[in-house]
């Protein structure tokens, strides 16, 4: 295993800067996650680490060392890619066993890791097939069973799952959270889906523009977003906007005066909340009540996500499974004191809850 750190990393491509002299550090047996939208710089850091872009500017060390000179192959870090990479000539033992090939060990000794590799993996029966008679996912263990052989120091995925369906890319998720507990090595994994990266990662780092915004748990980004697009980007569905006004303690929202709000800030205001907060029927004590026309439902079998029009915004509450509205029908949804949040209008960063 070995700790990562990126210290002040930049990527210039020509004139364009990909990414904005970030600093990361990956704890020895650390799970985390790089997410973020498109073009946000998470890739681009990943190969950084691999050694397959060169650093503009900045520090990498692994282990302690800095590598930034390194080929990839002298940093001791293996590498899962989204389309696999595996040779379709060659069986799943010859594939897992190919970056063995040049190493010192023992025919022996290479085939007992092939081996050990397979069964971590429940490869063991398919050693001796080629690629093109296997599925998605048994390709992709595969892919990670080669990575596994080389016995790396870290980790690194570029969104491996995404060539896969619903059903399976939730398999595999499990797959791979069960392969870092059992081996304890370093992975540092990108993806764009950030129900990956809630239900994988120890630590979860949100990119945007060649930025870090904001590091912490799943449950710390969840619960604490720094800013509104951290907010939104984390948690599914995404989280509701509403425009308010603040006045010191008091914020003016959808017709009602909310009392208690502790920040020092007067002025415009986004109130958020999150779908799952957001709770179709009569208001309780207390919290944010709002009356909308239904304009669609989304029954999911344990709940019902209903999207609502609330003078012109579209937010969406949440019903039992079994509570199905109509469309175009009134109704009011209720969030509890301390499911709001509150972001300025102007920087949309984080002032609190409500």
């Amino acid at each position: 295993m070995a700790r990562i750190e990126l210290e002040r990393l930049v990527k210039r491509y020509g004139a364009t800067t990909a990414v904005h002299g970030i600093d990361l550090m990956v704890e020895d047996g650390e799970f985390v996650v790089l997410v973020g939208p498109s073009g946000c710089g998470k890739s681009t850091t990943l190969r950084m680490i691999a050694g397959l872009e060169d650093i503009s500017d900045g520090v990498l060390r692994i282990g302690g060392e800095v590598v930034n000179q390194r080929e990839p192959k002298q940093r001791n870090i293996a590498m899962v890619f989204q389309n696999y990479a595996i040779y379709p000539h060659m069986t799943v033992g010859q594939n897992i066993g190919f970056g063995l090939y040049t190493s010192k060990l023992s025919k022996p000794e290479k085939q007992a890791r092939i081996l050990d590799a397979a069964k971590v993996l429940g490869l063991e029966d398919l050693l001796e097939r080629r690629p093109a008679a296997l599925s998605g996912g048994q390709r992709q263990r595969v892919a990670i069973g080669r990575a596994m052989v080389r016995d790396p120091v870290a980790f690194l995925f570029d969104e491996p799952l995404s060539n896969l369906d619903a059903q399976l890319r939730a398999a595999m998720r499990i797959e791979i959270k069960r392969l870092h507990q059992r081996l304890g090595t370093t992975i540092v994994y990108v993806t764009h889906d950030q129900i990956e990266a809630m239900t994988m990662a120890d630590k979860i780092v949100v990119m945007r523009d060649g930025r870090i915004l904001q590091v912490g748990s799943p449950t710390e980004l969840y619960e604490h977003p720094v800013d509104i697009f951290t907010a939104r980007f984390i948690g599914s569905p995404s989280m509701n906007l509403i425009e308010a006004n603040a006045a010191g303690a008091e914020i003016a929202v959808a017709g009602q005066s909310l009392q208690g709000f502790k920040a020092e800030h007067s002025g415009p205001v986004q109130i958020g909340v999150r779908p799952h907060d957001l709770v179709v029927g009569e208001a309780g004590g207390g919290g944010l009540s709002v009356t909308g026309s239904v304009t669609a439902v989304e029954p999911l079998g344990s709940e019902t996500l209903v999207h609502l029009d609330i003078a012109g915004a579209q937010i969406i509450a949440t019903a039992p499974g079994r509570v199905v509205p109509k469309v175009g029908s009134q109704i009011a949804a209720h969030a509890e004191p301390g499911a709001l949040y509150v972001f300025d209008a102007a920087n949309e960063r984080a002032l609190g809850r409500l």
